[in-house]
């Protein structure tokens, strides 16, 4: 007997085996038998060598469960894997897990809907854990498939779809949170996973659920769009700075082989969450990756539909706004160029189809709000360089007429635009800082444009980077109110010393350029009260006292410039009307009683004797040339002079008002006429103009030469040279000191104008003096032919004034 007890012993089964199969209770809907599992947990935990066995025994039980379809025992089996999975953290628990994945394997191939579910909710659970010990060899490659099936259920009942949906969409999320943090696992990242996971998760948020959803409104978490965006968002906040394109690729395919931009809501949503999620993450740097794919894709779309193309830059100004300050990234002017690249092949893309040229025409416009949008992150001195930037994308003026002002005027348009809405992004502070040479010369000479429309968005860019205190709604009309300040509400300020230094040095282009837009015959109403404005934004933000005098000589100019014009009536109307205009805000804003009394005197007067010289009639837009009779407006010989504002007038008040008013008799240095020849030279002309002083010490050194101030030239003898020794040395020395100081003095006081004004003066003269001399020297020779009498001397050519010292 003893030795067959000893045989019945070995026969006995191992006692994890008895352990596990007295966890099953006789009826399954009871569950786990709770205090043998507590038996089995302690077991596995003191002798972890043990787990993998356990792992496996119950791997059998499971799929004989399966088999006979005992799902209840199933269940039982599940709960007993996941409780054991959470308490035991042994270094062979390993070996336990490859079992519990082949138990989530073999129920998700199952048919039935609760075992699938089951085998997600244990997947869950296991993916939550951290384990100790890396795994080499696991793969789950059959679980991102599996799940992304789930995620795309087509079941006939609503209530299950919805269940196996939102399970496979929790699969996938477990997926990624248990590979992303493991640098040995299998790279999710890789497109073969991404491009299932991805559109899954899309699939499902692209439902009337996910895009009525409403911050108001109570949501259902256990919907599949609201599971699909939750787990969308924690993909995207998980993904590291090299792995966000692998997100986004999958992504824009969706968006394309689905056809969701147009229209493009859902595309916006998307991209909403996208840009959401990288930012609360603080990967704001992240946020121009993004931008940049946006931008690639739109390349791809290049000869797409203009809707899709518009769609797509909708979504990116979506994007920027959300962005903000990390939109650009480091690549600040490829964006733009990029941008406006796509600007140009819209506008070159003259279709005749209305339908789609008005598809071009909102895709232009969503192109020039990104721009701004995309100038609004970006600082001050940079907002600069961009609106240099665009307006290097103008043609160089005077190249061939190809090139040149015969340039489509609808892309010209669409260009001032854009540099209007970056203009709009400026904050000016200091005029010179807004308006560097680079910048301020090209803008002025894209002003006189034979398009008025052009000119009036090139007043705009002035209005919008000249007006500090919003003043310009309320000078967009012409009129003449008694108290310009509290009728029209007027914010004045003390003009900087640094802004009337650059009124001094640049006023001249400000001035010349507003008189030549103001005799263009193709002006319209709209043009002269944009110039208004841009007249008075100047008094205004730089009108000081120094500059006083200048201000009211350009409204001198511009009536003369009215009588000698051979411009239409109404024009000529316009003109004076916006002189009156001008020189009350400029009289009322400087506290100039006696100027704003003579005007309050010369107004009444029109008003009794030539209404057609004030706003209210001028800017009557029902007025034509053929309504303006001869009774209304007399011609040039009609023109009476006590309508007029009158110089002597004028100076005699400022005078009167503690100013300077010599210079209000000398007319604004003039300007040759606008041809493009010319404008190409005007930064030029204004760099030479500072150095003018140079110019007129040369002049008059040459002017008290003896050889410019003789005709004939003077045989020196031994006599004149007695006579030159002979002369007092300390009496030449003190008249060319005070020579000297009186070139110092006028250098230091006249205003820039004067001292322009006798340089030219001076070059004539120089001119006249060595035309003479040259001409004395010049050997007469009588066997001359008729072609080379008739040919021009070289001293007679016209040089450049950059090359006349």
């Amino acid at each position: 007997m003893p030795g067959c007890c000893g045989c019945w012993e070995v026969l006995r089964p191992p006692r994890y085996k008895h352990l596990v199969d007295s966890i099953f209770p006789a009826n399954p809907q009871d569950g786990l038998v709770k205090n043998n599992m507590d038996k089995l947990t302690f077991y596995a935990m003191t002798t972890s060598e043990k787990l993998d066995r356990i792992g496996m025994y119950l791997e059998q039980r499971l799929s004989r469960d399966i088999s006979r379809h005992r799902i209840g025992f199933v269940f039982v089996a599940m709960d007993a894997l996941d409780q054991l999975l959470v308490a035991c953290h042994a270094h062979s628990l390993n070996l336990f897990v490859e079992s519990f994945l082949k138990m989530v394997q073999k129920l998700l191939e199952c048919d039935e809907p609760e075992l699938q579910i089951l085998a997600t909710q244990s997947f869950i659970k296991f993916a939550n854990i951290e384990e100790d010990t890396p795994s080499y060899h696991r793969r789950y490659d059959f679980f991102v498939s599996k799940f992304s099936v789930m995620s795309h259920s087509g079941n006939r009942n609503e209530n299950v779809k919805s269940k196996i949906r939102g399970a496979g969409l929790l699969g996938l999320q477990g997926v990624v949170r248990k590979t992303v943090s493991d640098d040995l696992q299998v790279n999710i990242w890789d497109p073969v996973h991404m491009d299932k996971i991805v559109p899954s998760l899309l699939y499902n948020m692209h439902t009337p659920e996910f895009m009525s959803v409403n911050l108001e409104s109570p949501r259902d978490e256990e919907h599949p769009a609201y599971i699909a965006e939750m787990v969308f968002r924690d993909l995207v906040c998980r993904a590291s700075y090299g792995n966000v394109k692998s997100v986004l690729q999958p992504v824009l395919c969706h968006i394309d082989n689905h056809r969701l931009w147009v229209p493009n809501e859902f595309a916006v949503k998307c991209f909403k969450v996208i840009m959401y999620s990288v930012q609360i993450q603080r990967k704001q740097q992240y946020g121009y990756l993004v931008i940049q794919m946006l931008m690639s894709h739109l390349d791809t779309h290049t000869n797409s539909d203009p809707g899709i193309k518009a769609s797509i830059i909708e979504v990116l100004y979506e994007s920027v706004l959300i962005s903000a300050g990390g939109s650009i990234g480091p690549s600040v002017l490829d964006v733009f160029n990029t941008l406006l690249r796509h600007l140009k092949i819209s506008v070159d893309n003259k279709s005749s189809d209305s339908e789609k040229r008005n598809m071009e025409k909102k895709f232009e416009e969503a192109i020039i709000n990104t721009i701004g949008e995309f100038a609004n992150n970006l600082p001050d001195y940079q907002k600069i360089e961009i609106m240099m930037f665009i307006m290097g994308k103008f043609p160089q003026f005077g190249e061939n007429e190809e090139m040149g002002f015969n340039m489509d005027n609808y892309l010209q348009t669409m260009l001032l635009k854009t540099l209007l809405k970056v203009a709009t992004k400026y904050k000016t502070v200091i005029m010179n800082n807004a308006f560097p040479p680079e910048f301020l010369h090209p803008l002025l000479r894209i002003s006189i444009l034979e398009d008025p429309g052009l000119r009036v968005v090139v007043q705009e860019i002035l209005h919008t980077l000249l007006d500090r205190h919003e003043n310009t709604n309320k000078l967009k009309t012409v009129t003449i109110p008694k108290d310009v300040v509290s009728q029209l509400d007027l914010t004045i300020d003390k003009v900087p010393r640094q802004d009337s230094l650059f009124m001094k040095k640049n006023g001249i282009q400000f001035y010349w350029h507003i008189k030549e837009n103001l005799q263009m015959d193709t002006n319209k109403a709209r043009n002269f009260e944009a110039l208004y404005c841009t007249m008075c934004l100047i008094s205004i933000e730089m009108g000081g006292d120094d500059i006083l005098v200048e201000l009211i000589r350009l409204a001198l100019d511009i009536q003369q410039m009215a009588l000698d014009s051979k411009l239409p009536s109404t024009h000529q109307c316009c003109n004076h009307a916006i002189v009156a205009a001008y020189l009350n805000v400029v009289a009322q804003i400087n506290n100039l009683s006696p100027l704003v009394q003579y005007l309050s005197d010369l107004l009444e007067l029109r008003r009794k004797e030539a209404s057609h010289l004030l706003p209210e009639f001028a800017f009557n837009r029902a007025n034509r040339p053929s309504s303006v009779k001869d009774d209304d407006y007399p011609t040039e010989n009609k023109m009476e002079e006590r309508w007029l504002f009158d110089q002597t007038t004028l100076q005699e008040i400022l005078t009167d008002c503690g100013h300077d008013a010599s210079r209000l008799s000398a007319p604004l240095a003039q300007r040759p006429h606008s041809t493009m020849g010319t404008m190409l030279h005007d930064s030029a002309v204004a760099s030479s103009m500072s150095d003018i002083g140079s110019i007129n010490i040369e002049l008059d050194s040459m002017e008290s030469s003896p050889l410019l101030s003789r005709k004939k030239v003077e045989e020196i003898t031994v006599e004149s040279l007695k006579k030159m020794l002979a002369e007092d040395q300390s009496q030449k020395r003190e008249e060319e000191a005070k020579k000297r100081q009186e070139i110092f003095d006028t250098f230091q006081n006249a205003p820039f104008e004067e001292i322009l004004a006798r340089a030219e003066a001076k070059s004539n003269c120089f001119h006249d003096k060595l035309y003479e001399i040259l001409e004395t020297t010049s050997p007469e020779s009588p066997n001359h032919s008729e072609e080379s009498l008739n040919a021009v001397p070289v001293f007679e050519m016209q040089f450049p004034s950059l090359y006349v010292y």
